[in-house]
């Protein structure tokens, strides 16, 4: 966080001092967790589904914080963020559990918070932006451990993505900060513009347009037009925007119409400015290709499991060429590239031999079958089996049955030995495989998490692989985190919040 008098953060957000005369100085990061809070730290009371933060306001502020940044008068130094009307709030709202819409002021006051941050660092900051249908969360990851090697860079964890994470991690950034590297993500229209509001990208990725939340979109065309929301609100190519668009998806090339930003395509589409050629995977289905860009040609050997992060992989490649790597170091830097997102196709083997795939943060169609696709690969000349548990994809809307069809359809066409649909909602998985052709008991329907434990301990044998994939709600994590025991002391860190969407 760079330093920030309360008397400019009450300008920023619009607010008002409290308990204080503004000259004190924020110096450490903003917080609305109060465990967190450092010294020199402003506090966010945002109100919670089971704790309202402005109970923690005397409490941070003991532990070091300089002040709170609240929706109402509270017993310590504050500014105090003025109301909002329902359009500003109307999206905050889905995030902020409160019924008077303070949590959504106090989102809104961080998003403006954010907004003076990037503007006072902006001869030196280059604002990176990524969305799609999926893919975003890895894809960032990519990008943000190839700038670090450019420079200081600062990235959300995990998919920490909507209108909290999005400005939290803005005011991460401080006087070092060369590059931020951003997911963003969409419930609706106008969602995309209005986080590009707070952090305005110079360069903004898009990687995919997909069936995901077709349920609250509608149709493609309408996810198109909330993705496509980056490339319109980036900078002109005379002001040095760049648009970052797969030419592998016909949709995403199209927005080349939207934007005023120079277009640089990434895929493996011979049209490509930045391509991947004789791609491969190995036994463990991580990808092997040849980058190619206008500055020459390196092989690539990507740690990360599936042929999908292939795509993503480019997308990142594109960015850090855009900035100045060459290419060959794109390529040395991919190679040592690591997962840093929790539950995204990671793969571990038990002590039993049971190689798992924990790949359960969340689905959409087009995720699950890129996951089906490494599953297949990773079983194509193992002994074991190759097992398929996967449960319902929420917010397909009227697409829902036929998308679970399809993905049960697909199992069976990718020769997959085993297919543990979990739950009444993904029934139409399991009908869709026993129609394909599936027979005896390849394809089984089980009724919760429960049961898809006590068949798995029962039938699985040494050298088999297991993938658990279904969207976040299903809980199908706790089958990996069952068959995979963490190690003794070990926690995957977490922000309280991770607000993860489309």
């Amino acid at each position: 966080m760079i330093r920030l008098s309360l008397d400019e953060v009450a300008g920023a957000v619009g607010g008002r001092l409290h308990r204080a005369d503004g000259s004190e100085v924020v110096t450490a990061a903003v917080e609305f967790d109060s465990r967190k809070i450092r010294p020199g730290g402003l506090f966010v009371a945002m109100p919670g589904e089971q704790v309202d933060g402005h109970r923690f306001a005397e409490q941070a502020v003991s532990d070091g914080a300089v002040a709170v940044l609240a929706a109402r008068e509270v017993a310590a130094p504050a500014v105090i963020v003025p109301a909002v009307g329902s359009a500003e709030r109307s999206r905050a709202m889905a995030l902020a559990a409160d019924e008077d819409g303070s949590g959504a002021a106090v989102l809104v006051a961080m998003a403006r918070l954010a907004r003076l941050v990037v503007d006072k660092l902006a001869n030196q900051l280059t604002v990176v932006g990524v969305t799609g249908s999926s893919g975003k969360t890895s894809t960032k990851d990519m990008i943000a451990q190839l700038l670090e090697r450019m420079g200081p860079t600062v990235a959300p964890p995990g998919s920490f993505n909507n209108e909290l994470g999005h400005p939290w991690t803005v005011l991460r950034a401080d006087e070092r900060t060369e590059y931020l590297a951003l997911e963003l993500s969409a419930r609706g229209m106008g969602h995309i513009a209005e986080l590009c509001e707070s952090a305005p990208p110079r360069i903004g990725a898009v990687l995919n347009v997909g069936s995901a939340h077709l349920g609250e979109f509608g149709s493609r065309e309408a996810v198109a037009q909330a993705k496509g929301e980056l490339v319109e609100a980036l900078p002109s190519a005379a002001e040095g925007g760049v648009a970052v668009l797969n030419a592998d998806d016909p949709v995403v090339s199209a927005m080349a119409e939207r934007t005023r930003a120079r277009v640089l395509r990434f895929g493996q589409h011979p049209h490509a400015s930045v391509r991947a050629d004789d791609v491969e995977v190995d036994e463990l289905a991580r990808p092997r290709f040849t980058l190619i860009t206008p500055d020459g040609h390196a092989r690539v050997r990507l740690p990360l499991h599936g042929e999908h992060h292939v795509g993503n992989a480019l997308a990142a490649a594109a960015v850090a060429f855009e900035l100045g790597a060459a290419t060959e170091d794109i390529a040395e830097w991919l190679n040592g590239i690591e997962q840093l997102s929790g539950k995204r196709m990671e793969v571990t083997t038990t002590p039993d031999g049971v190689t798992v795939i924990n790949d359960a943060y969340n689905a959409n169609p087009e995720s699950v079958r890129a996951a089906l696709k490494a599953l297949a690969a990773m079983t194509h000349d193992r002994p074991g089996s190759g097992w398929a548990v996967l449960g319902a994809l929420g917010e397909l809307g009227d697409a829902g049955p036929e998308e679970h069809d399809e993905i049960g359809r697909l199992a069976v066409r990718l020769n997959i030995d085993r297919l543990v649909v979990v739950g009444d909602q993904a029934r139409a998985m399991h009908q869709g495989a026993a129609l394909e052709g599936s027979w005896g008991e390849e394809s089984v329907l089980v009724p919760d998490v429960d049961a898809a434990l006590a068949l798995l301990r029962e039938q699985l044998r040494p050298d088999d692989v297991v993938l658990v994939k279904a969207s976040n709600a299903a809980a199908l994590w706790r089958v990996a985190e069952e068959l995979v025991p963490a190690a003794p002391g070990s926690a995957e860190g977490s922000t309280g919040r991770d607000g993860g969407t489309t």
